[in-house]
């Protein structure tokens, strides 16, 4: 027996055993290229069932039959950057949603329908994960998403050889993508600007040296980081009435010597009193005016710890 009747033989009994387990795209896309077409009597006959039955076994050949369609169709998504096993995925669950859909009393091959299905899913996953920022929102910035480059293309082909590693378009080509996608120049302008940029990491992706110098290092705003704002309001309240508690604790005179020694400035910026001023004033030592002002300190920072 050869190969196509052994496949024919196998989508007839389970159509699901020719796909094999995932892991391999280029086996995968052989197997659907091998599953036989339906013949429009066939495809009739599957989709009645799953529209009036909700037959699951003719939906699976349904599918199955057109997995090769979603495997060209995402051949046309391949310039974009995006694993083209991704593609095929998301044109699959596409095809899915055609399949759910789709009326056999409309007088339309399935694959003409399921077309516009396939496109869509593919598109939002595009648009989904080619740039960290959404590119386009509105209908009309993704038509002009998806048409910009093959016309920017063209342009340059019709312009000749010595203009296509140009990588702007002119004023005049910008009029005449913006006429034929009916949007603003401004708009085809901002989506080239946008096509042509790319992503860029805010944290650093290595550890060597300049290397690891990432936009994070100087963009981040630490005046307003909560911690930081939590300390901050911390000194203020303990540089100004949390001292003044402190002081309310003490005697006259560790009062006085605790704000000659470090709460007062002169206008001749020479401070305070020195120990043997204070000493002087008092008629003690300079020594007891230390002990003194040690003592002082420490009942203030207890006060302090407290608050």
């Amino acid at each position: 027996m050869n190969t196509t009747s052994t496949s024919t033989t196998l989508a007839l009994r389970d159509p699901w055993a020719l796909v094999p387990p995932v892991g391999n795209l280029d086996a995968y896309i052989t197997a659907v290229n091998h599953i036989p077409l339906l013949t429009p009597e066939e495809e009739s006959r599957f989709a009645r069932q799953l529209k009036d039955h909700g037959d699951l076994e003719a939906a699976g050949r349904l599918v199955l039959s057109h997995l090769r369609l979603v495997v060209s169709v995402s051949r046309q998504y391949l310039g974009y950057g995006l694993p083209h096993g991704d593609l095929i995925q998301e044109g699959n669950v596409g095809l899915m949603k055609a399949v759910k859909r789709f009326d056999p009393n409309q007088g339309v091959r399935l694959v003409s329908y399921a077309l516009h299905w396939i496109k869509a899913e593919i598109h939002e996953y595009i648009l989904r994960n080619w740039r960290m920022v959404k590119v386009a929102t509105t209908k009309a910035q993704r038509k002009l998403f998806f048409n910009l480059r093959s016309m920017k293309q063209g342009l340059k082909g019709q312009a000749g050889e010595g203009d296509t590693h140009r990588s702007t378009l002119t004023p005049a080509e910008i009029e005449v993508v913006a006429r034929e996608l009916n949007v603003k120049p401004a708009e085809v302008v901002e989506m080239e600007t946008r096509l042509s940029g790319g992503d860029v990491a805010l944290e650093p992706q290595t550890d060597d040296g300049e290397e690891s110098f990432a936009p994070i290092a100087y963009l981040a705003d630490d005046s307003q980081e909560p911690t930081h704002v939590l300390e901050a309001r911390g000194r203020d309240e303990l540089s100004g009435s949390g001292i003044a508690r402190a002081l309310d604790q003490l005697d006259a005179r560790s009062r006085r010597i605790v704000e000659e020694r470090w709460l007062k400035v002169n206008d001749d910026a020479s401070g305070g009193m020195t120990l043997h001023e204070l000493a002087a004033d008092y008629g003690v030592s300079a020594e007891r005016i230390r002990q003194i002002e040690a003592a002082a300190m420490k009942k203030m920072r207890k006060v302090l710890e407290a608050a």
